[in-house]
């Protein structure tokens, strides 16, 4: 496992750190710091600026060829970290906590540790990992004009206000697609200058005032349509089990959201969000999946099979096959003999 250690929350300074075991290499313009490597540890781009007020946005984009450990020394600092993962997924342990989280894609997540203690963050190796990290120091934040702390859920106000009986803090919130398109659009800003500066900006204020929207509604138990608790989660993966044990059936979206106990537009939205598809591209795939075992390990006719997995065209049938896998079923069974 690669293990880096960083001893600091400056931004520019955390991008050396890193570049000190990545040997990449770090370019800054209009105050934004881009470190990249593509060597014998792996391939990507790590992003850094800081902003006034105590925040600082550090966003990586990454594929490590090996496990890699970072592990961050706070210090005397205690930031509140706002994080989001677009891709992947990361496991996260701190000295002050027993034990290991696992962050997950399109899960909104706070969190915030004890002064001198340190966090981990595990990146898998072989998986492209983009996550969004936005650190906001309460002391500095706190000063800022009109900043309506007061209007923040109790558990933030505490944070802002630097109340230390609340360290280690964590929210481990809903899964949010709509603070994932907002950090795309931050992750695509193509201005130069002042105008790109100002545009991050705005944008990184943006995603902080949903990820903590999406904490008070976690807290006061209110849903939004773009928003899934786990436990839609876990209805969502249960479905997908019902779906491969009947697919010989008629699966209409709204016949499995009514089983699933939820909206047709939040079914669509937790396939999504698990699978990156819709509801009717999945099982789509499932079916072409289920029917080519069947073709290669079974002696049923092509027009058998395709009765099994659900569909009533044998010609449809051999279209979306060789638009998945560029051959027409009848050859794949003839190759997959031959071999």
């Amino acid at each position: 496992m690669q293990r880096i250690e960083i001893r600091s929350i400056d931004g520019a300074e955390i991008l050396q750190q890193l570049n000190e075991f990545l040997e990449g290499n770090i370019v800054e313009q209009w105050g934004e710091y881009v470190l990249e490597f593509d060597n014998k540890f792996g391939k990507g781009s790590i992003r850094s600026i800081a902003f006034d007020w105590g925040i600082t946005l550090v966003d990586y984009n990454v594929n490590f060829t090996e496990d890699t450990k970072i592990i961050f020394s706070v210090g005397n600092a205690s930031p509140i970290e706002f994080i989001f993962i677009s891709e992947g997924s990361l496991e996260y342990q701190n000295s002050s906590r027993e034990g290991s989280y696992s962050f997950e894609r399109y899960q909104n997540i706070i969190i915030s540790s004890e002064k001198l203690s340190k966090e981990t963050y595990i990146f898998p190796n072989n998986t492209s990992v983009k996550v969004n990290f936005i650190y906001v120091l309460p002391s500095k934040f706190i000063k800022k004009r009109n900043n309506n702390l007061t209007y923040l859920s109790k558990g933030l106000l505490s944070l802002f206000n630097q109340e230390e009986n609340v360290l280690p803090y964590k929210h481990f919130g809903n899964y949010n697609l709509k603070i994932a398109d907002q950090i795309k659009q931050l992750q695509e800003s193509y201005d130069h200058g002042i105008v790109r500066t100002l545009s991050i900006e705005g944008q990184l204020n943006l995603i902080m005032a949903m990820q903590m929207l999406e904490h008070y509604n976690y807290e006061n138990n209110l849903g939004l349509p773009e928003s899934l608790s786990r436990y839609d989660i876990k209805r969502i993966h249960k479905l997908s089990g019902y779906i491969m044990d009947n697919i010989s059936e008629p699966l209409s979206v709204s016949a499995l959201a009514t089983r699933a106990g939820m909206s047709p537009k939040k079914l669509q939205l937790g396939f999504k969000v698990l699978y990156s598809k819709s509801v009717n591209e999945y099982i789509r795939q499932l079916k072409l999946e289920i029917s080519r075992d069947y073709i290669k390990n079974t002696n049923d006719s092509i027009s058998e099979i395709v009765y099994k997995i659900g569909l009533k065209s044998r010609s449809y049938f051999s279209k979306i096959f060789f638009e998945r896998y560029g051959i027409l079923p009848t050859e794949y069974r003839k190759k997959v003999r031959k071999e």
